[in-house]
């Protein structure tokens, strides 16, 4: 069995001066169904680790934190979907980290992946999108995210798999987390939260197109892609002004075009001052889970797409980051693949709202999934139980999904799954050498 705690911590957050010193003291992980509220548990854990950051050898540096998109719907009495297809990896993992001698350069292996097996097919892939499209039309939800999940047998060493996908290109919330039988590696562009105790901002990415001149064009002028995007902002500013003093949401930057890999990408700044007294738990239960990978309204959509996703999102969807004296930076888990004993793992999915077109989301998925099985060596799909799907590069499959309408599609009908609901209950992540009260800007822009 692989030693996935061999490899070296690398949390997106992390002061970048700190990244090669960790030296890991304590550990807390929960899962769904061992009880309490995953929130408050967060921030208890914390505060036992609080104070200034000095950087001095033997100190606290500060906190890594993974978050699933089931332990963010604990949160807000939310569904939880489907069992996650890795269970191996907690629902929610704080790891506190003391400051040690700086560790050398981590040589790496070989390794291989491959074949990966989709958990649906593109078929049921499309209906899903269809069914969201009818509770739309219903007025049940007005954007709502649906996501899929592939896994591949691999071979190896993790920390070289690790490496490969947490520094793809625009990975600017790329990290590395491992604990007994898992590891999780992020090459995620999006900031879900940065924030200090005054203040707070998200950066909600929504709207792909492939990274080519007409690529641009197409998602500057896509009606769809916009009124998605515009949508998770509403959401996001809603989320935010659960904390904020009154008055003080603002949006900035609305749909700026940013690059990751070989797509386009449109990215938004929300921020706001926070009420006097907010604490971590409670910028959690404004903001988890991820608005921009969820949906709106946020409980009507846990609802809905915990009865079409056929599987768990797992640790993808969620949030995944570092805290460091009262600065929380987080990422969104977008990107992101989970290591277990036996397989790799990878979700991708997209926003549907009602101009969408089926089969032009099932691809937009597909170029997303690409971009980061490309990491990892030629994408090459097996054959899951149902059916097999097609390899494309990032860039070929968003054309694809470019290319097609944007209409709302019609789709055959397929059975929904019963419905689990749970208990109530900056960009750049990689370098925090420099602190603001929001994430930096560090992006490739067209």
């Amino acid at each position: 069995m692989s030693d996935f705690r061999a490899v070296p911590p690398a949390p997106p957050g992390v002061p970048a001066a700190c990244r090669d010193r960790l030296v890991e003291v304590d550990r807390f992980e929960w899962r769904l169904g061992d009880g309490g509220d995953p929130a408050a548990l967060a921030a208890a854990f914390r505060a036992r680790y609080a104070g200034a950051h000095s950087g001095e050898d033997g100190s606290v540096c500060g906190v890594a934190v993974l978050l699933s998109a089931a332990a963010g719907a604990v949160m807000v009495g939310g569904a939880t979907g489907a069992p996650s297809p890795v269970p191996a990896v907690p629902d929610l993992v704080l790891v506190a980290y003391a400051h040690g001698p700086v560790r050398g350069a981590a040589s790496l292996g070989a390794f291989r992946v491959g074949p990966w097996a989709a958990s649906w097919s593109s078929s049921d892939h499309a209906k899903a999108v269809a069914l969201v499209q009818e509770a739309i039309g219903r007025g049940d939800v007005y954007v709502a995210n649906v996501v899929g999940h592939r896994r591949a047998a691999w071979s190896g060493d993790p920390g070289a798999i690790a490496h490969a996908v947490s520094t793809v290109a625009g990975a600017s919330w790329g990290g590395v987390l491992s604990g007994e039988g898992w590891l999780v590696a992020s090459g995620s562009p999006e900031c879900f939260l940065s924030a200090d105790a005054a203040a707070a901002a998200t950066y909600p990415i929504k709207g792909t197109a492939p990274a080519t001149p007409e690529g641009r064009v197409a998602l500057l002028a896509s009606v769809k892609e916009r009124a998605e995007h515009v949508m998770i902002v509403d959401l996001e500013r809603n989320d935010l002004a659960q904390v904020a003093v009154p008055g003080t949401v603002s949006v900035k930057d609305l749909f700026h075009i940013g690059r990751w890999a070989g797509l386009w990408q449109a990215e938004s700044t929300v921020t706001a001052d926070l009420a006097p007294g907010t604490g971590f738990a409670d910028l959690l239960r404004a903001m988890c889970p991820p608005g921009s990978v969820t949906g709106a309204p946020k409980l009507a959509v846990l609802d809905l797409v915990g009865g079409l996703e056929p599987v768990g999102r797992g640790p993808a969807m969620g949030a995944f980051g570092f805290l460091c004296g009262d600065e929380v930076r987080l990422g969104v888990t977008i990107r992101t693949v989970a290591l277990d004993a036996e397989h790799v793992h990878v979700w991708s999915g997209g926003g549907i709202t009602w101009r969408s077109d089926p089969r032009a989301e099932v691809a937009e998925a597909e170029a997303k999934a690409a971009g980061v099985a490309a990491s990892l060596g030629a994408l090459t799909t097996g054959r899951s139980a149902r059916s097999r799907g097609s390899a494309l590069s990032p860039a070929r499959a968003a054309r694809r999904a470019t290319r097609r309408g944007r209409g709302a599609g019609a789709a055959s009908r397929s059975r929904v799954r019963p419905r689990s609901r749970a208990p109530s209950a900056g960009r750049d992540g990689r370098d925090a050498a420099t602190r603001s009260r929001h994430c930096r800007r560090r992006r490739s822009l067209g």
